[in-house]
């Protein structure tokens, strides 16, 4: 059984979820699919100009504040980042280029740890390149290889998939059997429903 995890770098809230997932998984058995996508095109189909947090001043601030309520709760660090929402695109490409060697899962905590643990901005090649030495990867090779066509082409045709599967928001859990279910408070009924209705 295996329950798919669909994130956007700039999501706050896929921030904590990818925090959490992996030991959710393994304590629940179940394995977890990291699915890194664009919100960009999302937003774009569903009419939005901007992100709902920025489009609502409101809603941007209560949502800031839930965050620090949030990470309190599960003992991670918090810091705004200055730019938001940020660009992900070479951080998104670059996952997808784990995926296959098991890195990813790695490589996204670390991102989301500096962007929203340290208020980094996670479009700097340099910082990106200090993740992927830390991980004893080949930053040089691999940021190289991230401006690629094929990657690129790769990431674009992600979007069908996307639309297919009519995601409208970050972070976002596809069960084996198609179930949808959206946003952070949301990932523990995701699994509940993997185990019940999950296919092996």
């Amino acid at each position: 059984m295996a329950l798919s995890f669909w994130f956007e770098f700039a999501s706050t809230y896929s921030y904590l979820a990818a925090m959490r997932i992996e030991v959710e998984g393994r304590n629940r058995g179940i394995d977890v699919v990291w699915e890194p996508f664009l919100l960009g095109p999302v937003f774009r189909r569903l009419g939005w100009e901007a992100s709902p947090f920025d489009a609502n001043p409101d809603k941007g601030a209560n949502m800031w504040r839930d965050m620090e309520r949030h990470c309190e709760l599960y003992g991670l660090p918090f810091m705004r980042p200055e730019v938001f929402p940020q660009n992900g695109v070479t951080a998104v490409r670059l996952a997808l280029l784990g995926r296959e060697e098991g890195w990813t899962p790695a490589f996204v905590r670390a991102v989301y740890h500096a962007e929203f643990g340290e208020g980094m901005d996670i479009s700097r090649p340099e910082l990106l390149a200090g993740i992927l030495m830390d991980l004893g990867l080949d930053a040089d090779a691999l940021l190289e290889k991230a401006k690629g066509e094929e990657v690129k082409a790769f990431l674009r045709a992600r979007g069908a998939e996307v639309d297919r599967l009519r995601l409208y928001g970050s972070p976002s859990f596809v069960t084996s059997d198609g179930e949808l279910f959206w946003g952070n408070d949301r990932m523990e009924q995701a699994f509940d429903w993997e185990a019940r209705h999950g296919v092996a």
